[in-house]
């Protein structure tokens, strides 16, 4: 399937709404665009929970030889 899009003077480019469907895209994010051999490919950025690495930061950080005297088992 060929589908035609604008590229805007600030290059931004539209993707269709029959390609995101297809390709399962459901809300904006980032993308990564690479050329090989002569052809763009547009990968997105993960997401999900492999995606939150890194967005949190440890405040008090345990070490590791206390990690079980810390850990309420209770629960």
């Amino acid at each position: 399937m060929t589908f035609q899009t604008t590229i805007t003077p600030n290059f931004q480019v539209h993707i269709p709404v029959a390609v995101r469907k297809k390709a399962g895209i459901k809300t904006h994010g980032r993308a990564f665009i690479k050329v090989e051999k002569g052809r763009i490919i547009i990968e997105l950025e993960p997401r999900g929970f492999l995606a939150l690495g890194g967005k949190f930061s440890v405040k008090r950080p345990i070490p590791a030889e206390k990690i079980r005297e810390t850990i309420d088992l209770s629960s």
